[in-house]
């Protein structure tokens, strides 16, 4: 049996950002991987999906993702390559509410600590469609293993994943249809924002069928069909029956505000759930700041973060991304706002970019506080980050409006939503 203070299942952005600010604080880590580390995020998510959005041509993408990965897969074993930290290459699963065996290692052999993380993220959520067994299906994974580009390529679910890819192979050259069973893309985006993003795409070439459930894959005509309909958190193999616990109607582990597993049946049991499978923010940024937050509460700390202002984008081209509420939301709480509009035609550095597309949407209360912000346009992720940093200071409008931004830039059509 090897004793240690942390114990963390999942090498992806929560549990090596875990794993890094435990051994930092002076803990002795061992962290479970029973595939690459760096999670679905770094091998076959985010980082390989946004070099195909900052790549030319297909043949270049697939270049750059081979170059890419390794070096940051390579970056995440430095990390993990600390003296505090031991990494074990293996599946791991309970033994009990503080133990852990691994498939890797002998089976009599037990990893034992007051405190375990889960943190094994999230997968593929498949829908049970008649014939999605057609080897044309695929997942996003599947996606980015193409070694050819497909002529035609229909995706199913106008989500985050299925719109970032919708733009991506169209512009490599592909024929892109988007099925989508709701009236509108991207539901966690202001609707009008969201149609605004969808009628750009619209124009420029993407066919879109929204309102449309699909009952049969073969009603499909395409050489390349993407499932593209949701993640859902992976918990299978880890023996979570030991504990006890019941799982969430989505699969997610049940969590409090710590992150800490709430319906253990141990009443001793210090188990935690970060990212994808706690079901609560499916964001890798999220994850990286859950983690902080469970180790914080395992060393009896406090910090300030926000959880509940969460800045979010959707790399298509133009790319969009929002902060806060809708305004869709805010009028089904009866809340009482103030819609400030700015566009990217009326600011000189997008019409010198060439990148006239776009438009922001900020949401202030009558108390003058900055409520969120939805946006799509070049760089608008970096204008939403700015907008999250002056929610999490409570800022108002005014004093927005009163903060001098470099000119010519980007920027300014914040300032000007804010002045208008």
């Amino acid at each position: 049996m090897t004793t240690t203070d942390l114990i963390i299942i999942g090498a992806g952005p929560g549990g090596y950002r875990a794993a890094e600010y435990a051994a930092r604080q002076g803990l002795k880590v061992v962290i479970f991987e029973g595939s690459e580390v760096g999670g679905t995020c770094l091998n076959v998510g985010c980082i390989p999906t946004k070099t195909y959005v900052h790549s030319a041509t297909f043949a270049e993408a697939r270049e750059r993702m081979a170059q890419v990965v390794p070096q940051l897969r390579a970056g995440v074993e430095g990390i993990l390559s600390h003296p505090g930290i031991t990494l074990v290459r293996g599946k791991a699963q309970f033994a009990d509410a503080h133990s852990v065996c691994c498939d890797a290692i002998a089976a009599n052999e037990t990893f034992t600590a007051d405190n375990i993380i889960i943190a094994t993220g999230s997968e593929t959520k498949w829908l049970p469609i008649k014939g999605a067994d057609d080897p044309r299906v695929v997942d996003s994974t599947g996606l980015l293993n193409l070694d050819t580009l497909p002529k035609r390529l229909a995706i199913i679910g106008a989500g985050v994943i299925g719109m970032e890819f919708a733009s991506v192979f169209h512009r490599f050259g592909s024929e892109v249809t988007v099925i989508e069973y709701l009236k509108e893309c991207l539901p966690a985006l202001d609707s009008d924002i969201a149609k605004r993003l969808r009628k750009y795409l619209e124009k420029n070439g993407i066919t879109f069928k929204m309102k449309t459930a699909v009952e049969n894959i073969s009603d499909i005509e395409a050489d390349v069909i993407l499932m593209a309909t949701g993640r859902k958190p992976r918990t299978e193999g880890l023996n979570l029956e030991v504990l006890g616990i019941t799982l969430a109607p989505n699969g997610a582990i049940p969590v409090d505000d710590n992150y800490q597993i709430v319906n253990c049946k141990s009443s001793d049991c210090k188990c935690y759930a970060i990212g994808d499978v706690n079901g609560r923010q499916m964001l890798a940024h999220a994850a990286e700041m859950q983690a902080v937050r469970a180790v914080n509460h395992i060393l009896g700390r406090t910090d300030n973060i926000r959880f509940d202002i969460m800045p979010a984008a959707i790399f298509t081209s133009p790319e969009a991304a929002c902060v806060g509420p809708t305004e869709d939301q805010l009028k089904a709480a009866g809340s009482a706002y103030i819609c400030k509009k700015a566009f990217w035609r009326a600011n000189g550095k997008a019409l010198a970019m060439g990148e006239s597309e776009g438009m922001l949407k900020l949401f202030v209360s009558p108390e003058d506080l900055i409520l969120g912000c939805h946006a799509y346009g070049a760089h608008a992720a970096d204008i939403v980050q700015e907008v999250s940093v002056l929610m999490c200071k409570q800022t108002t409008l005014h004093e927005l409006a009163d903060m001098v931004h470099i000119h010519p830039t980007l920027s300014e059509i914040l300032k000007n939503a804010a002045e208008n």
